[in-house]
């Protein structure tokens, strides 16, 4: 497996090493001695698994407060998305900017987001499916997210009338969010 570094502090885009013949394929989709030679060691307590059944479906951007702040390893099994990061940590040199990612069950790349950031995607075909590990388990107290269109943000994405639920239209600006992060 291949951990690269991004422009935000913590956040990895991982590649499989991949085995394939006329069979098929095989992949080691976590090994968490890798990650720990890359500092990254957390205790993944609970999988997450999305289908977007639509083309421009945007979920986002979503992040819990702390306590319960979760890091994410997040894949696309079938399909793709364009997968948004915002760092919301206030004393990092990188406070709200964002980097954007595609994953799909084609290139089988995987994202790791950290706690303190905010995390969304847009799917860019139909039926598509998103799984994805975290470290603590969801509290819908501690549930917030950010307006997916924030023109301080200035996020590109892929549509410009996404498909959203009633939450998600509802999300602040990060200005007026609440946010507790070091």
């Amino acid at each position: 497996m291949k951990v690269q570094s991004t422009s935000l502090d913590g956040v990895y885009l991982l590649e499989p090493t991949v085995y394939e013949d006329d069979r098929g394929f095989f992949m080691e989709s976590y090994n968490d001695k890798v990650l720990a030679e890359y500092g990254i060691t957390c205790q993944f307590v609970q999988d997450n698994h999305s289908l977007s059944r639509k083309t421009g479906t945007l979920r986002g951007m979503h992040y819990q407060l702390e306590p319960y702040a979760q890091t994410k390893l997040v894949r696309v099994i079938r399909g793709s998305i364009f997968d948004v990061v915002i760092d919301l940590r206030p004393n990092s040199k990188t406070y709200g900017r964002w980097e954007g990612f595609e994953l799909s069950a084609g290139n089988k790349r995987q994202l790791l987001v950290p706690r303190g950031f905010a995390h969304g995607f847009c799917t860019l075909e139909p039926n598509t499916e998103v799984l994805y590990k975290v470290d603590q388990y969801y509290s819908h107290p501690h549930d917030r997210g950010i307006r997916w269109d924030d023109p301080e943000i200035g996020i590109i994405w892929p549509v410009v009338s996404p498909i959203l639920s009633e939450k998600d239209r509802q999300h602040p600006f990060l200005r007026d969010a609440e946010i507790n992060f070091r």
